[in-house]
């Protein structure tokens, strides 16, 4: 699922022209029998950059080593996709999605399937990979939409939501019914940016930054300061503005929010892309922005974030209150219609 709010690393002018000095300093001082030395000292602190388009978003990719990656990353983006794009027909999700029985999921699709479960739990339902149809309906999706949906066409649909009625067996996935449809867009974005950085990790990259559509990962330090990330300020006018700056110390954060993806019934009423899953609604409310961040994986946070936004502000207040590993920050409007800010 697409996410609103824009996250992107902080460029600072400045920083480049002190690092490019400390080169020119480091260089000259190694000069003679330290050269060699000098040099890889320098080539440490080298970073490099990757970017491109996936799941239907961009991604940036940064880290502190000389080595080129990309063939290994895009051969993982391959597998993503074929195991949980509900977009490629013939993927595993889509497939089980089918009606098809025969399906042996792989690794990925079972990490997936088990945080999901565990997410699922804790938000009592708020977070819900069965709501594949409902989204579809909505307009959100890669199915067939139903424009102005009924009170009833919504109860139908939710004969199909519900995460407690799908179980994992020796790999193999199991429905209840057939209105069923596992949609994991939710946080594939998080997923994603997880796999990318235990690549990077495995090959002894500790210094690195993944992003993709908004949502990173960070791990380690650049060029020994914290790797620097900031929240957009929710803006309905189509203008983008900073809100706040966010330092990650081994973290990872994502940001969900329902202040510009949406649509416009024949009604007038206005029905945003996240779907309560507890109602079947895609009504708006005056929880704008969610960014959320741990010092852990970020398919949980991406996850946690799309939660938080279907609960609305008072219960995501209380969610947070025992489990305080996680940090937030919430953007709302109050009853005067200003915007205020929630940080725990």
């Amino acid at each position: 699922m697409r996410r609103e709010t824009i996250i992107f690393v902080l460029k600072s002018n400045i920083m480049k022209q002190k690092y490019f000095l400390l080169i020119v300093i480091l260089t000259v001082l190694g000069f003679g029998a330290c050269g060699k030395k000098a040099e890889k000292k320098v080539a440490k602190q080298e970073i490099t950059k990757l970017e491109g388009a996936i799941f239907g978003t961009t991604y940036h990719i940064k880290y502190l080593d000389t080595i080129n990656h990309q063939k290994a990353i895009d051969s993982l983006f391959d597998l993503m996709n074929k195991s949980l794009s509900t977009y490629i027909p013939t993927s595993d999700i889509s497939r089980i999605n089918k009606g098809d029985t025969t399906v042996v999921v792989d690794d990925l699709f079972v990490e997936v399937f088990q945080k999901a479960k565990k997410i699922y739990d804790e938000t009592e339902g708020y977070f819900d990979p069965t709501i594949g149809r409902l989204i579809d309906a909505y307009g959100f999706g890669s199915g067939k939409e139903k424009k102005n949906l009924s009170q009833e066409e919504i109860k139908e649909l939710m004969v199909g939501v519900g995460f407690d009625k799908v179980t994992l067996k020796d790999r193999k996935v199991y429905r209840e019914n057939d209105n069923i449809e596992l949609n994991v867009n939710a946080f594939a974005k998080g997923f994603g940016i997880d796999v990318i950085g235990r690549l990077l990790e495995n090959r002894g990259i500790d210094n690195y930054l993944v992003e993709i559509g908004g949502e990173i990962r960070a791990r380690g330090k650049k060029h020994d300061k914290a790797w620097k990330v900031a929240i957009e300020k929710p803006n309905v006018d189509g203008t983008r503005s900073l809100q706040k700056i966010i330092e990650l110390h081994d973290e990872s954060m994502a940001t969900s929010g329902n202040y510009r993806k949406y649509k416009v019934n024949e009604k007038g009423e206005k029905i945003v892309h996240t779907v309560n899953a507890r109602t079947g609604l895609a009504s708006e409310s005056n929880l704008l922005s969610v960014s959320v961040k741990m010092k852990g994986d970020c398919a949980d946070v991406d996850a946690y974030a799309t939660a938080f936004l279907a609960m609305g502000l008072d219960e995501t207040k209380k969610f947070l209150q025992t489990h305080p590993e996680l940090k937030v920050v919430l953007l709302y409007n109050d009853e005067n219609n200003e915007l205020k800010e929630y940080v725990n």
